[in-house]
């Protein structure tokens, strides 16, 4: 470690080690004025703040001692060869439209110099349309690069993830199209600088959304393992998921919002308030396998944080699970839960989907890595139990505590709605066929919209017969989740120059 006044700093989280000109380095050196010529080194290093804010520091030491002011140089650049996780080499995809239009000032002035510091060397895209980055990564070498760096917000993530697993499915040789395919796990780590309108994904895995956090997370060589749901329709690949897969409420906001993008952020807030007062509520059923696998249940309070012992524990136990019966074999055998009903919202969520608003999220204890999602199911009820159901959003207390609402820890589920069921029975034979359990709802009313949209990682998926289903750990990014007990920066002390003797 290299010691400095009040803290010790990793190895692990020193950013770079430069010999340094002294006369670029003017500070009351006291006692140090009256000796010979000087030699010095600077230590760039992870400091913590709060928040889980992180900021690049320096530390300079001093010696008379040239001989042995190298040898100090030479031994910490060692131990830095020596970190392997660290990326040499980045592809990095800028959005240069998303949120407030800044993305490309961003990295130039905030993520580039600190890239360049640690000796990263970088192969920048400015996307000039929709899906440029997607279709950029099936034609590029990406296994000369350490990891894939997207500038923006959500949607831009969304097309780097889609763009790097449909790049390792095709090299694989496997179909994405078929729903039970085994998909092949993407070893590339995606970095997540957010620049956009909505940051929820790198909120839920690195805390806040800060470039600066987010660039050094990258430069450290983090790496946190994500779960991925695969989205079809009919034997058709639509979509991956990797946060919030909502029909009804939240997929009628974005639909409404999309006409809206003239408004810039303030849009989902007025297009939240206008569904909210419409309170439609759409009927369909549900059919779900439960996750035996996992170690943790949506309403045990065990929040996912850095080095998760529930995500390693599920993760283990799938595989065993897999290991013994087959996957096939597992699925044919399990019992299918089966819920028919009216809902003003279906929700599934593979991680809490907090964010500044909601900083527990939707689902508080939904974890990044344990091959499962949450499903939340929200019945028909009046609008004043719905509110009361969306405020338990931005408080302490248990948001599932009512009897309108029902949540599940699922592996994979399929949704028909009702105008769909006769014409695709899929999920209304396997009711047949296996123990299911009904809900009950309110009498029947009338609702002049029949069907919703599903609103799939910020994007619109208007098909109302869908099957979803969780890839453990199907990718990886460049953070490590959400720390405990991150320190305040107050605690550390501002101090400048430490002497090495």
């Amino acid at each position: 470690c290299v010691h400095t006044e009040n803290c010790f700093v990793p190895i692990s989280e020193i950013i770079a080690v430069e010999e340094t000109e002294f006369n670029k380095k003017q500070r009351n050196i006291g006692r140090w004025h009256k000796m010979a010529k000087l030699h010095a080194f600077t230590v760039y290093y992870v400091k913590k703040a709060r928040n889980h804010r992180w900021r690049c520091r320096d530390a300079t030491f001093w010696c008379v001692d040239e001989h042995l002011c190298n040898q100090w140089i030479q031994a910490l650049k060692e131990l830095l060869e020596m970190q392997k996780s660290r990326p040499k080499q980045l592809l990095v995809y800028i959005n240069p439209y998303g949120g407030k239009r800044q993305g490309k000032r961003i990295y130039e002035q905030k993520v580039a110099p600190l890239f360049s510091l640690a000796s990263i060397s970088t192969d920048v895209v400015i996307t000039e349309h929709a899906n440029h980055a997607k279709d950029n990564l099936f034609e590029v070498n990406i296994y000369k690069y350490d990891g894939v760096v997207c500038v923006g917000g959500d949607g831009m993530f969304s097309e780097v993830m889609h763009g790097l697993i449909g790049r390792m499915q095709k090299d694989s040789g496997i179909d994405q199209n078929n729903p039970k395919a085994s998909l092949v796990q993407c070893n590339i780590r995606i970095g997540i600088i957010p620049a956009g309108s909505t940051d929820c994904i790198c909120y839920s895995t690195v805390g806040i959304s800060d470039p600066v956090t987010s660039a050094l997370h990258i430069i450290v060589g983090d790496c946190q393992p994500l779960d991925v749901s695969s989205v079809h329709h009919n034997n058709t690949f639509l979509k991956y998921s990797v946060s919030l897969l909502g029909y009804g409420f939240y997929g009628d906001i974005l639909k409404d919002s999309e006409k809206k993008r003239w408004m810039g952020p303030v849009r989902y807030d007025y297009s939240g308030f206008k569904t909210f007062l419409s309170h439609h509520f759409y009927e369909g059923t549900i059919a779900y396998q439960p996750a035996k696998h996992t170690h943790g249940s949506p309403r045990d309070k065990e929040r996912c944080r850095t080095g998760c012992y529930i995500c390693k524990k599920s993760e283990k136990q799938l595989a065993e699970q897999h290991k013994e019966c087959g996957l096939k074999h597992e699925e044919g055998e399990e019992e299918w839960k089966v819920i028919k009903g009216k809902f003003l919202a279906i929700n599934a969520v593979n991680m809490s989907c907090a964010c500044p608003r909601s900083p527990k999220g939707l689902s508080p204890a939904a974890h990044l890595a344990d091959g499962s999602a949450d499903l939340i199911l929200v019945r028909k009820c009046s609008r004043f139990d719905f509110l009361r159901y969306l405020v338990r959003h931005t408080n302490q207390d248990d948001q599932f505590d009512f009897p309108f609402v029902d949540v599940y820890r699922v592996k994979c589920f399929q949704f028909t709605s009702k105008l769909s069921e006769d014409n695709e029975s899929n999920v209304m034979d396997i009711g047949k066929k296996r123990f299911g359990q009904f809900c009950r709802d309110h009498p029947a009313c009338c609702c002049n919209i029949v069907n919703s949209t599903w609103n799939c990682d910020g994007e619109t998926l208007d098909s109302s017969a869908v099957e979803v289903r969780v890839h453990c750990q199907l990718m990886k990014l460049f953070a490590r989740g959400i720390e405990e007990n991150c320190k305040d920066e107050a605690a550390y002390s501002q101090s400048g120059v430490e002497q090495l003797l």
